[in-house]
């Protein structure tokens, strides 16, 4: 179980860390760029270099990890309720959140809240499509009926088998992802944020993860 955790972890580091070279190279980020990560942590800032790091305000919900030493940038928040004023952040960044949100309705909320308070964003997701459940560390088991995918999230998934989680925080995430997951495709990324480029990134020729992105609008002075 070690083994396979510590292989887990090392392609999530890996995947994340190319994932923020590509978008220091798109958002050209540097420290003076005031960027409000939405549902995010100092954690994956650290992967860019420290002299590409922008100052980042995180926007989380209470019950989100502990953020540390940037806790004095941290504001408690909905993501579908943003409480800033409009163009307010030269970008708004957000990784692997928007999926869970909720229905529709709220992943609608929460992208029209990114546009309206960012001149530019850049917003990743993980790709229905990609035949690997990215939370769960999981094959198939989305594109399954509603039924088999509560039985199976439950009592056989490769993230129960490879983490330590307690008992209670594992029944509140499994139970989070069956209830309020909702993965989303190109198309589906392309009608929440129309002004958006879809970037691709892929594993083994398969599109893992959806990126839209709005960038070239000027930066706050």
């Amino acid at each position: 179980m070690g083994q396979a955790s510590t292989l887990f972890a090392r392609l999530s580091r890996h995947f994340r860390s190319r994932r923020m070279l590509q978008f220091s190279k798109l958002c050209k980020a540097h420290s003076c760029l005031r960027v409000l990560d939405v549902g995010g942590n100092p954690a994956i800032w650290l992967l860019l270099p420290e002299v590409d790091r922008p100052h980042v305000i995180y926007l989380n919900m209470p019950r989100a990890a502990e953020l540390g030493d940037d806790r004095q940038n941290l504001v408690f928040g909905d993501g579908t309720r943003l409480p800033f004023p409009d163009q307010s952040f030269d970008l708004v960044f957000s990784n692997s959140v928007i999926e869970h949100v909720g229905k529709l309705e709220a992943q609608q909320r929460f992208a029209a809240e990114i546009a309206r308070v960012g001149r530019n964003y850049w917003v990743q997701t993980p790709n229905r499509y990609f035949p690997v459940e990215q939370h769960l560390m999981t094959p198939f088991v989305h594109w399954l009926p509603k039924s088999m995918q509560a039985w199976l999230v439950r009592n056989a998934t490769v993230w129960a088998f490879v983490t330590k989680a307690e008992p209670q925080e594992r029944q509140f995430y499994l139970e989070h992802l069956l209830k309020d997951i909702r993965l989303l495709d190109c198309a589906s990324m392309k009608e929440l944020f129309p002004e958006a480029t879809i970037y691709r990134e892929r594993f083994v020729g398969w599109t893992k993860s959806l990126i839209a992105a709005r960038l070239g609008r000027p930066k706050t002075l």
